[in-house]
């Protein structure tokens, strides 16, 4: 058998192993039971449990991104391409729910390198949702003035409730992608909307502000 399905065998074992067992409690010995080869075989291709598990994260991260990139069509409005990331983001992680065990739960709680790995997929994400939210300022003002710290963190913020959202779609029993991706998008977008119209919500103490300069007029 190729190597190349060889060790694709074993990333699917350890994949599901670790997402549903979690990181500590997997064995090498059930990892390679369930993917039909012998233990020394599994440490001939992939060196350590530690190596092996970095690989699992690297291949689970880089096909979630590369599922939202490709759900995204460039010349879309801005509502639509965000919708149509939002839809392969939960298609994704419901799809695969091992993977995301791996991304979301066990890489971000055993600390490096295998926090590194996941925080570069993040920033990876985020960054492509922050174009999104440029694409939309720019969509709504001929000239947007929304500084750019505001759409990263604008951006940071829609990641995680995505996150977050994921594992509760995950474990909620019937809740598909589309309803999961809709959810988010009636909670964003209605924002996004109003801060890119100029309408964004003010803190009590802004509006008391502005009310004083209105009356020393």
């Amino acid at each position: 058998m190729p190597r190349a399905v060889r060790e694709r065998q074993m990333l699917d074992a350890a994949v599901r192993t670790f997402g549903q067992r979690g990181y500590r409690a997997a064995s090498m010995d059930e990892i390679a039971e369930l993917a039909g080869v012998s233990k020394p075989l599994v440490y001939l291709y992939l060196n350590s449990k530690e190596e092996l598990f970095t690989a699992c994260i690297r291949r689970e991260a880089k096909a979630l991104v590369d599922a939202v990139r490709a759900g995204v069509e460039p010349g879309l409005p801005a509502d639509r391409q965000l919708w149509a990331g939002l839809r392969a983001f939960f298609t994704h992680t419901a799809g695969h729910p091992d993977g995301w065990a791996v991304l979301h739960r066990q890489a971000r709680t055993h600390g490096e390198p295998f926090a590194a790995e996941v925080t570069a997929m993040r920033d990876e994400i985020v960054a492509f949702v922050t174009g999104l939210i440029a694409v939309a300022a720019r969509e709504t003002h001929r000239d947007p003035e929304l500084p750019d710290r505001d759409v990263a963190g604008l951006a940071r913020a829609l990641v995680g409730a995505a996150e977050s959202l994921a594992d509760w779609a995950n474990e909620t029993p019937d809740v598909s992608a589309k309803e999961a991706a809709a959810t988010l998008m009636n909670f964003a977008w209605a924002g996004l909307e109003n801060l890119m119209g100029g309408r964004p919500w003010q803190a009590p103490e802004q509006e008391a502000d502005r009310a004083v300069r209105r009356s020393s007029r």
